[in-house]
């Protein structure tokens, strides 16, 4: 009798459509769903995986804070990154329109004297 069973759905009947749980009202719960699992299960799996991150982090001598102010810095440093490299790319810009507009304008004048 068990061997009949499907595995992929535990609720069909042998020779059942795998759906068929769907419409018999035997669909997992959206909590179930969302979460990949029973609420429980769920919970002791990432219990024990804190468990573990948090001893290696230990290990290392990782603090969350310490985390947590690195990520801060990171940040801020891309922030300032970011500001300096569009601080030199709009100089750029201005040293290249000092140059490229008149130029440009020069050859408008003189294109439309032709």
């Amino acid at each position: 009798m068990l061997l009949d069973q499907d595995r992929r759905n535990p609720g069909a009947r042998p020779g059942e459509p795998p759906h068929a749980a769907y419409r018999t009202g035997m669909a997992p719960s959206a909590i179930r769903r969302f979460l990949g699992g029973s609420p429980m299960g769920v919970f002791l799996r990432l219990l024990f995986l804190s468990v573990l991150v948090g001893a290696f982090m230990s290990m290392l001598g990782v603090t969350p804070g310490l985390l947590f102010w690195r990520v801060v810095d990171s940040v801020q440093d891309l922030i300032y990154l970011a500001r300096t490299q569009l601080n030199d790319v709009a100089g750029w810009v201005i040293a290249g329109a000092i140059i490229v507009v008149p130029l440009w304008l020069l050859s408008r004048l003189f294109a439309v004297s032709r």
